[in-house]
């Protein structure tokens, strides 16, 4: 009997065994699956701690979130006293410690480039405490959670209304600091994107492509480089950015295709390596929407947009395609740079890329339908109807006055209302806003006027030259006396705004008129001299005696 109770014990042990084992094994599953789903996977060892850190990390294994915990105090007692020397390595020690943890990087981020900046007096301290933020996102949360759209649009947002806004007095200080460190990676002007993505994708395709038998590390050793990394941060020791000359002289020369194509891969690495843009999804943004200005805060918040779409399961993110719509409907407006202040930091010039008209309107009616289909509320409807509001004023100032008809039709049809005329709803646009403009409606309407006359006078339409220019000084006045005594609302002088658009149009415009305008330029210049000689004697004597 003793032997037959025995049996059934085991049984019975094998079998609640085997359930436990069944249930644990459905349990795994499932954490498994959510794991899966949240992309929690542990990160190993953590790197750049002091050696008390990764001893207690190592020795606590599971309770490395009671450190974070300790260093998130830590952090919050020197905010509090307003010593914040700590905090840029405080934030990367806590997303080491906590590498999913995507909402604590996100706030870190965030506090750095808003609360902390602030606190700063000098600009230079503000921009390095919104840089950090900008960093600890891109440069370390995003390698640990590749597919959090949260961390994509925290970092979009900060380049998108940090930087491309006007609340924080230091926003021309940003606006240009972003622009330099483009100019000093990929050059001055627009570069070929296309070629920068054609380029060897890393150093190990750029080592297969240039073998060592290649006569560019002939060129490089006899030049004192010996190595990839020699190469590569004498490349980047320059600004802007460029091979050095012992190389390129013994290459031929600048316009040697050879050193065109080496400098084309060594600006696609600094610009992988340095800031994390891909030349391969910036032909495909730039091919989506049109060629954009990527010296501009807005294009770089796209940029992170695009790329969170791109990553996140389902390619669908209401966060993400709010950035794109709003960035590009900022780029259409003031996306175009024609003058930086390099030395003071102080002012720039942008005007609207007109490129983007269409892609903006198309990206509103995408967005609607994909989240707010048949709603009439929708705040994307809203949003185009603003839009096309904001691009028939935009087109007509510039005078593309056939798109602006257009986009007046499509108003209409929209939203219902209609004025006497294309002209009557611009000059009501434009009264409205002189108003109550911002510094980058009032740019854009100041230059477009500017712009319009210089082509009247190309034209020989000397009445309306004049006409256009007489209402950009008048705008320009007005919101001078009225909103732009601030630092961070102040526009440039007129004098730089006219010759930044003079420049411009001196690039864009067929040969013929570029001609035309150097020779009216010319006499306007000859003119202005003339007066100066009449006019000078009168201000020493009656007599015009010195």
């Amino acid at each position: 009997m003793s032997r037959f109770r025995t049996i059934v014990m085991y049984f019975v042990l094998v079998v609640v065994t085997l359930a436990m084992l069944f249930g644990i094994s459905r349990v795994e599953k499932r954490l498994d699956a959510q794991v899966a789903e949240h992309n929690l996977r542990f990160t190993g060892q953590i790197k750049n701690a002091p050696p008390m850190v990764v001893f207690t990390t190592v020795a606590l294994g599971s309770f490395r979130g009671l450190v974070a915990d300790l260093l998130w105090l830590r952090a919050g007692a020197l905010q509090e006293k307003g010593n914040y020397f700590e905090m840029v390595q405080l934030a990367r020690w806590i997303t080491d410690l906590q590498p999913t943890f995507s909402g604590a990087t996100a706030y870190l981020a965030w506090n750095m480039a808003y609360n902390i900046s602030v606190t700063c007096s000098s600009f230079a301290d503000r921009w390095r405490w919104v840089n950090e933020g900008i960093k600890l996102i891109r440069d370390q949360a995003i390698e640990y959670n590749p597919e959090d759209p949260l961390l994509y649009k925290e970092l979009a947002w900060i380049f998108q209304h940090k930087l491309g806004n006007i609340m924080d007095d230091a926003n021309l200080y940003y606006k240009n600091r972003l622009a330099i460190q483009m100019t000093n990676i990929v050059g001055t002007g627009n570069p070929d994107w296309k070629a920068l993505a054609a380029a060897p994708a890393d150093e190990a395709a750029f080592m297969k492509a240039y073998p060592p038998d290649h006569r560019f590390w002939q060129a490089a050793k006899e030049a004192g480089y010996e190595n990839f990394d020699a190469v590569y941060n004498a490349f980047r020791s320059t600004e802007p950015a460029a091979l050095p000359a012992g190389i390129v002289s013994r290459l031929g020369g600048a316009e040697s295709p050879l050193v065109g194509k080496l400098t084309d891969f060594f600006r696609a690495e600094y610009l992988r390596r340095s800031i994390k843009l891909d030349p391969s999804l910036i032909v495909e943004i730039n091919e989506k929407y049109g060629m954009m200005d990527w010296r501009v805060p807005e294009s770089q918040a796209i940029y992170w947009a695009t790329l969170g779409l791109k990553r996140t399961p389902g390619h669908v993110n209401l966060d993400c395609n709010r950035i794109i719509t709003q960035s590009l409907y900022e780029a259409f407006r003031a996306g175009k740079l024609l003058m930086i202040d390099d030395q003071n930091f102080e002012s720039i010039i942008v005007v609207p890329n007109l490129a983007l008209v269409d892609a903006v309107y198309d990206t509103y009616v995408q967005a609607q339908t994909t989240f707010d289909k048949g709603n009439s509320a929708s705040t994307f409807r809203s949003a185009r109807i603003n839009f096309m509001k904001e691009a028939v004023t935009i087109l007509y100032n510039y005078g593309k006055f056939s798109k602006a008809e257009e986009y007046y039709q499509k108003l209409i049809k929209e939203d219902g209302k209609k004025h006497p005329n294309i002209e009557s709803f611009v000059m009501d646009e434009w009264a409205e806003d002189v108003r109550d403009a911002a510094v980058k409606k009032a740019s854009e309407i100041i230059s477009g006027l500017i712009f319009r006359s210089i082509n009247y006078m190309v034209y020989n339409d000397q009445d309306a030259a004049v006409a256009n220019e007489r209402i950009a000084r008048y705008i320009y006045t007005k919101y001078a006396a009225d909103l732009g005594r601030e630092d961070r609302t102040k526009l440039p002088s007129y004098a730089e705004m006219k010759k930044s658009v003079v420049e411009n149009c001196l690039k864009i415009f067929p040969p013929a008129m570029v001609a035309i305008l150097k020779a009216k330029i010319a006499e306007e210049q000859a003119e202005a001299a003339l007066e100066q000689k009449t006019v000078s004697p009168e201000k020493n004597s009656p007599d015009g005696r010195k």
